[in-house]
């Protein structure tokens, strides 16, 4: 049997779009919620529990109360974990790019002993690296 397109009109297509990303919001929404619980340092194991219980038994309820009373909390934790993610990246960059403080007095130190710089820009480069 073939089902025609006059069968199942666009708004029912519509709302079922609707309600399939609204569902897929609301798992991400709890992973989010789940992951923040389980990440969390401040509270004991036993508290992780009882959200983790009051969040399977009663969802919507759960991850409500949840976001109200811990929003300013989650927003500081994931800007504090960016933060230390991207002050990781910065230095492993500056390390394998940059050669570290002793590569840049490596080189110049090369560039002092060819007679491409002086002293005094070998001091000045000496001290901006140590700095």
């Amino acid at each position: 049997m073939v089902i025609a397109a006059a069968e199942y009109p666009f708004l029912n297509i519509f709302w079922t779009m609707i309600i399939f990303f609204a569902w897929v919001i609301w798992i991400w929404m709890v992973i989010a919620i789940f992951a923040d619980i389980f990440s969390r340092r401040d509270i004991s194991g036993w508290v992780k529990a009882a959200w983790s219980v009051f969040i399977i038994v009663v969802p919507f309820l759960g991850v409500f109360i949840y976001l109200i009373a811990n929003n300013d909390s989650m927003v500081t934790r994931h800007m504090e974990k960016a933060q230390a993610q991207r002050q990781q990246m910065d230095e492993y960059v500056r390390t394998t790019a940059g050669g570290g403080t002793a590569g840049e007095i490596a080189k110049a130190k090369e560039l002092l002993d060819s007679g491409a710089i002086t002293q005094a820009e070998f001091d000045a480069i000496k001290q901006k690296a140590l700095a």
